[in-house]
């Protein structure tokens, strides 16, 4: 995964560099982080939805997807399908997001996975949950 990562990224710089005219990537630079900001939420909010989705589809016969009710037409496996395929396609639209607003902030794919490796040797660090005054 993080050779696709590195490759997307290199895409991004190669994309700002030539500034092809069309290019939703060169788009979503020259709007600003703002915007990049704004699309991440959007793709990180269709994620949730799309893995729910495919949660449903996996408990039931019946699931939805999005906002278009699946009838009992397909066979579960065939639904299971098309939901798995949606979460992946969303999933790859947050990706990219994410390395768009990496590329406008400067964070390298490298920077990331050296963090990711360092977390992955440490053992033992499960965070304790935060108490919550109720009465305030």
């Amino acid at each position: 995964m993080a050779d696709i990562l590195k490759d997307l990224y290199e895409i991004v710089e190669r994309r700002e560099a030539e500034r092809e005219e069309g290019s939703y990537t060169v788009y979503l630079l020259d709007s600003g982080l703002d915007k990049i900001l704004k699309k991440l939420g959007e793709e990180t909010t269709e994620t949730i939805i799309a893995a729910k989705n495919l949660e449903t589809c996996a408990n039931s016969v019946i699931g939805v997807k999005g906002s278009e009710e699946i009838t009992g037409s397909l066979e579960k496996e065939e639904v299971i399908e098309e939901a798995r395929e949606a979460l992946n396609g969303e999933v790859s639209d947050l990706l990219y997001h994410l390395v768009i607003m990496l590329h406008t902030l400067g964070v390298t794919p490298d920077e990331i996975e050296e963090l990711l490796r360092a977390r992955m040797q440490k053992t033992g660090n499960l965070k304790k949950p935060h108490s919550t005054d109720h009465n305030s």
